[in-house]
């Protein structure tokens, strides 16, 4: 089995640029895809919305959209990055996006689902009643969805990024989203995603030829 690492973080702008290639991959037959979530805004690094937070991101944000077609939503730049009592956190939705793939193998559907929420709706994905009206969105028990959340709050949660970056320093990626790809002899190789952003059809022809 040929499996696709993908290392992202949800509150990414190039992660939600990445997100067709993502998709693209869950469709391949024979590819598993493994999340490892970064926690590239979690502890220290949280931060809540400022004017000066969204000078910064505004050009990178229009500048992933001109090369990857992702489209952001009048929610999230004039309604989310002017919102200075938003906090900017990775934890929560990494729980969420752990609790759907450890429930249902929808990790992957729950990050989708948060970043169009984030980029496009302005939604606050730090806050758990937004994780859980996403869960249930995508048909997810919601009793059975916070009671996971529960579970992997914590330590559990704090492993799995930890474990993340480990795999991020491995494969010798600098930053969030990065691809591997390993073969059925555990062979690790990372992809040069920035090759195949706004490159779909290319990307696909990779992975089919990965996994012949």
């Amino acid at each position: 089995m040929t499996t696709l690492h993908y290392i992202f973080d949800p509150l990414c702008g190039w992660c939600y640029g990445a997100a067709p290639l993502a998709k693209t991959a869950q469709a391949i037959p024979g590819l598993t895809v493994a999340l490892h979530a970064g926690g590239m805004m979690t502890g220290n690094a949280r931060r809540t919305i400022n004017e000066q937070w969204r000078n910064y991101v505004m050009p990178h944000d229009k500048r992933i959209a001109e090369l990857t077609g992702q489209p952001f939503g009048d929610g999230y730049f004039n309604g989310l990055l002017r919102d200075t009592t938003a906090v900017m956190d990775s934890e929560p939705p990494i729980i969420a996006i752990l609790a759907a793939e450890q429930l249902a193998g929808r990790g992957l559907d729950m990050l989708h689902r948060i970043q169009e929420a984030h980029y496009r709706e302005g939604q606050r994905i730090a806050d758990a009643p937004v994780l859980e009206a996403l869960a249930k969105e995508l048909g997810l028990d919601p009793a059975a969805f916070v009671a996971e959340m529960r579970f992997n709050s914590g330590a559990p949660t704090a492993q799995h990024i930890a474990d993340s970056r480990a795999l991020l320093a491995k494969v010798r990626g600098h930053g969030f989203p990065t691809f591997a790809l390993e073969d059925n002899q555990g062979r690790l190789s990372q992809i040069p995603v920035q090759e195949y952003l706004g490159n779909v059809e290319g990307w696909k022809a990779l992975l089919k030829d990965a996994v012949k």
